[in-house]
């Protein structure tokens, strides 16, 4: 019997995808595999059965809705990337409260997309978090920017910790040049100061330090 060939990228993106509707899921992978990189090995209707599906298959992704049933997806956050800490975790929901979009990322996420904007952003979201980078839902992240910064720990300056906001916003250095009304190459200096006062090396990083010292407030 001829094998079927398989027309996916050496290097794809293997994804366990959460929700506990089934047209939800289906809608989703059709999405999600329109992508040549991207496979969904596995679904799962609840997040037992999604930490269970992770533990299997080792994906690259988990996408996970946190409202199903057995309670708050967002609880088995930190025991997945525990158990599976090459599996990132894109949260996908119906809350659009910043506060839980900051808990969610706090909890371990590295993205966090809305229902009503997955056409849009979910593939985005997943490709970045595989890369390891973090992804807000744009929306969000305009009204975590409206909150001042919580003060200036670590020995940062106001001019790195506007710099550090933006960054856990998910701008770009070029976005934040244009912001503040600085070149490139003064934002790359910030950046670079910033990671060396906190020892932290990725974007990860500092979205999370940003995150847990209040940093961006709703």
């Amino acid at each position: 019997m001829v094998e079927p060939e398989d027309d996916r990228e050496p290097g794809s993106v293997r994804i366990v995808l959460a929700d506990d509707h089934v047209v939800v899921r289906s809608a989703l992978r059709m999405l999600l595999e329109a992508e040549p990189e991207f496979e969904v090995v596995s679904e799962a209707g609840d997040a037992e059965e999604a930490a269970r599906k992770v533990r299997g298959h080792h994906p690259q992704v988990l996408v996970l809705d946190v409202n199903m049933p057995g309670g708050s997806g967002l609880a088995a956050v930190p025991k997945i990337r525990e158990e599976s800490p090459e599996t990132q975790i894109v949260v996908l929901t119906m809350q659009s409260e910043p506060a839980f979009a900051r808990e969610a990322m706090q909890a371990g996420a590295l993205g966090y997309v809305l229902k009503e904007a997955a056409d849009a952003e979910l593939v985005q979201a997943v490709r970045m978090a595989a890369a390891g980078e973090t992804y807000l839902q744009p929306e969000l992240g305009a009204r975590l920017a409206a909150e001042p910064a919580a003060g200036a720990p670590d020995d940062l300056s106001e001019r790195e910790l506007e710099v550090l906001r933006l960054i856990a916003l998910g701008h770009t250095n070029s976005e934040i040049a244009e912001q503040l009304y600085l070149s490139v190459r003064t934002v790359e200096s910030h950046r670079a100061h910033i990671q060396q006062k906190l020892r932290l090396t990725t974007r990860s990083e500092l979205v999370r330090y940003a995150l847990e010292r209040g940093l961006v407030e709703t």
